[in-house]
């Protein structure tokens, strides 16, 4: 019989295979949903609750709000003034942000794309690749500090390749974020919210400079 972290191992190369698999080759359904399901059909099989996953209260919801709209706001800084110049010089392209065109002066737009970004890419997202993925990844490697930064690393990297749409500069771009998001998760305690929140704050801050005009697409 395969141990715990042999499961855990095998778990995570089948995700890696999911979001390779829809992103790159295309041959996969949406990897979000997949792996969602995926990993609540794992999480009842291990008869584990949401908070296993990481959705338990947190010592203090304010302090956790506040860390969540102070790391939004400096990615967001690092990305537009750091990550993306560097990455613009290095490719010599620019993100592909064109699914984005449509919110641009259009406010009633970019209020859906708004429910989207907080049900699909702060909850969805957060739960695929940092409650399932990098959970799973550092159950395989083991819970010391030098695993769970080879986890990060490995699932921040995957979570890049999930925007393989945006081209190579969007997928720096989410790369730097998945490291973001993951160290949050690690040192959170595997806490889901202080990501969430992260996620959602960034996500809404970049589509309020996009819907505004202030990025260009």
């Amino acid at each position: 019989m395969m141990s715990r972290r042999a499961v855990a191992a095998a778990e995570a190369v089948v995700a890696a295979a999911v979001v390779i698999g829809h992103n790159i080759l295309r041959v996969v359904p949406n990897e979000v949903v997949v792996l969602v399901l995926v990993g609540a059909v794992s999480c009842a099989l291990r008869r584990q609750s949401p908070k296993a996953i990481g959705y338990r209260r947190p010592p203090s919801w304010r302090n956790t709000a506040a860390v969540a709209l102070a790391v939004a706001a400096a990615l967001q800084v690092f990305s537009i003034f750091v990550v993306d110049p560097l990455a613009i010089r290095f490719t010599g392209q620019t993100a592909d942000l064109s699914d984005f065109q449509p919110v641009v002066g259009n406010m009633k737009l970019a209020a859906i794309y708004l429910l989207v970004i907080w049900s699909f890419a702060a909850f969805g997202e957060e739960f695929a690749y940092r409650g399932y993925l990098l959970r799973r990844t550092i159950d395989a490697l083991g819970a010391s500090t030098r695993g769970a930064v080879a986890a990060v690393l490995l699932c921040g990297a995957l979570f890049g390749v999930g925007h393989f749409y945006q081209g190579p500069v969007g997928m720096i771009d989410s790369t730097v974020s998945g490291l973001v998001f993951g160290t949050l998760y690690v040192k959170s305690g595997g806490n889901l919210w202080p990501s969430t929140l992260a996620h959602g704050l960034t996500d809404t801050l970049a589509l309020a400079l996009i819907a505004s005009g202030a990025i260009q697409i």
